[in-house]
């Protein structure tokens, strides 16, 4: 696959995650994937990646990653997406096996042999931290980390994003790794909707899998339009983050520094984004995505899905 991005996705799908290995499977060089638990269990969240790759046909190795968080409890999202992470579809049965339930020594082994990989984290940073904890010398080894997480404003909690809150501790050591960093939070990704119409023309493509994710997309904006004053459409947050790598021209990007919040009453799991136009700001640590066009990226997983329909 000359010229593609090379990435290992660590993902928990998740309608959005699901998405997002579709883009990556048409796109990308989609070298590996592991799982985390978050918007459901680890049990579930590998099942789902499972039936994924299946149903787009990829070989890439599934590795099976951390069932809680570091240090908080277990914290999953089934009112966003149901109780298998995956509901409003029929489903086929998964036809392959997990290669491993050992995420992180496959992370780490893969970065210390393989060029210029890209980890692509769209789910809870438990496996990404651990990975990075055990083996620092991965920060000199990848290419970046582009992740799906945090932004200017919360939606679990007024300042914090899910993928962060459920594993803060995971996200600061991922945001101190020293190494490049793209952060698409909800800044971006709330741009990026399935709405309606959007779904109508995935409807249009013929083949099982454009059926598919017309189902969960249609259940996606169900659980998510209620929950929000300003949205229509459920949003494919995790799509941005490999994207950005495979679509770095639809993007408004600025650097800035970021950190993560680990304790406070209000604001556990906040990412602390500096904006400030001060001479004596932080230094940089991340490259945020703060705008997306849609249209065009909504055109993309268009593109994506008809690839694999048959």
């Amino acid at each position: 696959m000359a010229g593609k991005v090379r990435m290992i996705i660590d993902c928990d799908p998740g309608h959005d995650d699901a998405i997002a290995l579709v883009v990556a499977g048409c796109f990308a060089d989609l070298v590996g994937v592991t799982t985390v638990a978050g918007n459901a269990p680890v049990t579930h969240t590998t099942r789902n990646a499972r039936i994924m790759l299946d149903l787009i046909g990829s070989s890439a190795p599934l590795h099976r990653g951390a069932e809680r968080p570091l240090v908080a409890p277990p914290r999953h999202a089934p009112e966003v997406h149901g109780e298998s992470g995956l509901d409003g579809a029929v489903l086929p049965e998964p036809s392959r096996p997990e290669d491993s339930r050992d995420a992180v020594g496959y992370i780490i082994d893969t970065c210390r042999t393989e060029e210029g990989l890209w980890l692509v984290p769209i789910g809870p940073l438990t496996n990404i931290a651990l990975a990075l904890r055990a083996a620092p010398d991965l920060a000199g080894r990848i290419a970046g980390i582009s992740l799906m997480g945090g932004g200017t404003h919360g939606n679990r909690t007024p300042a914090a994003e899910f993928n962060v809150w459920a594993d803060p501790e995971a996200a600061a050591i991922v945001f101190g790794y020293g190494g490049r960093l793209i952060m698409s939070g909800l800044d971006v990704t709330h741009q990026l909707q399935a709405t309606p119409e959007r779904i109508a023309r995935v409807r249009e493509v013929p083949g099982q899998l454009a059926a598919i994710v017309a189902d969960l997309f249609d259940f996606f904006l169900s659980t998510y339009v209620p929950r929000h004053e300003n949205l229509t459409g459920g949003v494919l947050h995790d799509a941005c983050a490999v994207m950005a790598l495979t679509h770095p021209h639809l993007f408004v990007t600025r650097d800035h520094h970021v950190v993560v919040e680990t304790s406070g009453d209000f604001t556990t799991g906040m990412t602390l984004i500096d904006t400030r136009r001060h001479r004596h700001k932080s230094p940089p640590n991340c490259t945020v995505q703060w705008e997306v066009d849609s249209e065009a990226a909504f055109g993309a997983i268009v593109g994506a899905v008809g690839a694999f329909s048959h």
